[in-house]
Formats: structure tokens, C-alpha cells, sequence
């Protein structure tokens, strides 16, 4: 870098050689300790035993089976005009509590969308009903 007899000036090239060497050590220093910093949060999520519902009246039940038929308290009812039914039911009853029975297999699409239906039908209280862990490994000891 010393000037030449020629132009009488410096050198302005930048040498890069030692700035790639430095950003391919960058490079892999990220590469080895990224998958390091991927990891999820340990966390215990607490397990809950509820009661079972007591009523005196006979509870409004829907359930969706395998097939995505919808039963309102068993009897089936296409899904078209659920809405109405319940609509219709509500008049007659003072309470306007439904439970929603789904098959674990049912996508989640259907279960929101019946979901929807007794919401628009004017149903203020929906509960989900699911079977306790316990009764589940009694029915597997069984078999």
C-alpha cells in the first residue's frame, strides 16, 4: 500500500478474505447454538376432578356422533335445522342450558360450528360434556 510512481496515491481496495472469514465463523457459532435455544417451557398443568352435574329437570343434551350426525336427547336432527329446533325448544323451557356431547374422532370444524348454531338460537349457558379419566381405565380393566 505505499504509493507508486505512476498515480502518486494509495490503494483503496478493501481486502474482504478477512471479513468472510469472520461472518463463516458467525455463521456456524448461530448454526451449533440455535437448536440449543429451540426449546420449549417445562410446565405441570394442574388435573382437575369435577362433580358431576346435578339436575332436577332433564337436561337439553346435543351430541355429535362418528358419522357428524346431530341427536337432540336422542333423537336425530339435521344439522340444517338445529337451529330451529332449538329455537323452538327454548320457548317451551324456562331454563336455557344445553350440554354438547362430541366424539373424540369429530373434527373441531363441526363441534364449532354446532357450536355457533346454539349460541344463535339464543342459548346463553352451553356446557361440554367429557368422561372423567378414571371411568375410562375402569372400562379398559374390564375388557
Amino acid at each position: 500500500m505505499t504509493p507508486t510512481s505512476r498515480d502518486n496515491g494509495f490503494m483503496s481496495d478493501i481486502n474482504v478474505t478477512p471479513f468472510v472469514d469472520v461472518m463463516l465463523v458467525l455463521l456456524i457459532i448461530f448454526m451449533v447454538t440455535a437448536p440449543m435455544m429451540m426449546q420449549g417451557m417445562d410446565i405441570d398443568l394442574p388435573e382437575a376432578t369435577a362433580d358431576s352435574i346435578g339436575s332436577e329437570k332433564e337436561p337439553l343434551i346435543i351430541t355429535i356422533d362418528k358419522e357428524n350426525q346431530v341427536y337432540i336427547n336422542n333423537y336425530k336432527v339435521p344439522i340444517d335445522f338445529l337451529q330451529e329446533k332449538l329455537i323452538k325448544i327454548r320457548q317451551g323451557r324456562a331454563d336455557s342450558e344445553v350440554y354438547l356431547k362430541a366424539d373424540k374422532e369429530i373434527s373441531y370444524g363441526m363441534v364449532v360450528q354446532v357450536m355457533s348454531l346454539i349460541k344463535g338460537a339464543g342459548i346463553d349457558k352451553l356446557g361440554m360434556v367429557t368422561e372423567p379419566d378414571d371411568f375410562k381405565q375402569k372400562n379398559k380393566k374390564k375388557t
